[in-house]
């Protein structure tokens, strides 16, 4: 499974790529409004820190506008990928960039179906967003685990990037039923590398070493 760390904050992409598990970044504009700085400053100083995808989403919701924000997303870097919302519109924007080599990743989606018309569409990843259909008593992780099934019937190429994750539990969820990547926040990341029985471990382990003669 790939990771990438859902922020727009440069620092804590830097942290989480020292310790070797970012393979790429998704923002939205929630995120990198956040930050204070221009959009086009931000995901810049990201692709020079990750290589790997980043994503960097439109906030146009007509074809026109989507497609020309994927044409000047695209030049920024190589690695850009642009997140398109998963209406109609976006649907059309998302075949065209598949026409014209931009890479793409199809965000809000909350249903398989959702999933299948993204993928027939060309996208390169579908983004469901478990935490939110947590959120209204919808059983977020059975959508993935049925997008995951969906994409394997029909071999697409399209990845499976679990999104909106709140706690570790998705993450061990996703991985089970094979989708490609999770989009995590980084504190969700550092509770990944935290037990209390390491913590115990190393305090029990360090203790014992300060009675071993120097």
């Amino acid at each position: 499974m790939k990771f990438f760390i859902d922020t727009a904050d440069v620092n804590e992409i830097r942290e989480a790529a020292a310790l070797g598990l970012v393979d790429g970044v998704t923002t939205n504009p929630s995120l990198v409004a956040r930050t204070g700085r221009k959009f086009a400053d931000v995901i810049a100083e990201i692709c020079s820190v990750i290589d790997g995808p980043i994503s960097a989403e439109v906030v146009s919701t007509d074809f026109d506008g989507m497609v020309a924000e994927a044409k000047q997303l695209s030049k920024i870097h190589e690695n850009i990928v642009v997140k398109i919302p998963l209406i109609a519109e976006g649907l059309k924007a998302v075949a065209w960039c598949a026409d014209h080599g931009i890479a793409t990743n199809v965000t809000l989606c909350f249903s398989p179906l959702q999933a299948l018309l993204a993928a027939k569409a060309g996208a390169d990843y579908i983004s469901p967003f478990v935490g939110r259909l947590d959120d209204i008593a919808h059983d977020g992780m059975e959508v993935v685990s049925q997008i995951v099934e969906i994409y394997e019937n029909y071999n697409f190429d399209t990845e499976v990037l679990v999104a909106s994750i709140r706690h570790p539990g998705h993450i061990l969820e996703a991985a089970r039923m094979g989708a490609d990547v999770c989009t995590v926040p980084y504190s969700v990341l550092m509770q990944l590398i935290r037990h209390p029985l390491t913590d115990a471990g190393l305090a029990k382990f360090l203790a014992d070493w300060k009675k071993v003669p120097q």
